[in-house]
């Protein structure tokens, strides 16, 4: 799946890709229905609590297991970096890496909360240039989360929940 075709911009995933890989939600509701979109669609869902993280190891336990990363996984940025850019994912459809309650981790750790996001931007950039679409999707608790640019781009609200009005506000 090498590329969007014809009509393929009223699709989910074309419009949560066209501005970046990461998108964030709010209302785990919202989240749930693209989730079922993806999977629908031939996305590999992989998903995470954030909440339970306090630390880069907690990240890298979580990280390493449900992503079936190799035993000589690093277990630092670099390491992760590497084996993302390796993920093993679908010609039909992706791999959607979705994070609940990421605002919890990005308060314990947020300069290194921020590289995972950074490293997530940049692969999926990489991997589109052979086909690969790799999505992250960040539900926060905190309606105003606002991870700044990554891999120089932002990340959106999704386009659900991308007026204030939506998040409640």
């Amino acid at each position: 799946m090498a590329v969007f075709q014809g009509d393929d911009f009223n699709r989910l995933d074309w419009r949560l890709l066209q501005n970046g890989a990461i998108s964030l939600y709010f209302q785990p509701s919202v989240l749930a229905g693209d989730v079922a979109w993806l999977a629908q669609h031939g996305y590999v869902i992989h998903e995470f609590d954030c909440a339970t993280w306090a630390s880069e190891s907690d990240f890298h336990d979580a990280v390493s297991t449900k992503l079936r990363f190799p035993d000589y996984y690093g277990r630092n940025i670099a390491a992760f970096n590497d084996c993302l850019s390796d993920l093993d994912i679908p010609d039909e459809g992706g791999a959607a890496l979705v994070f609940h309650r990421y605002d919890h981790f990005l308060a314990q750790e947020p300069k290194f909360a921020k590289y995972v996001l950074d490293d997530i931007q940049q692969n999926s950039r990489r991997l589109s240039l052979w086909g690969r679409r790799l999505l992250a999707l960040l539900q926060s608790d905190d309606p105003r989360l606002n991870v700044g640019p990554l891999g120089a781009c932002s990340a959106n609200w999704n386009p659900k929940e991308w007026l204030n009005a939506k998040r409640g506000l």
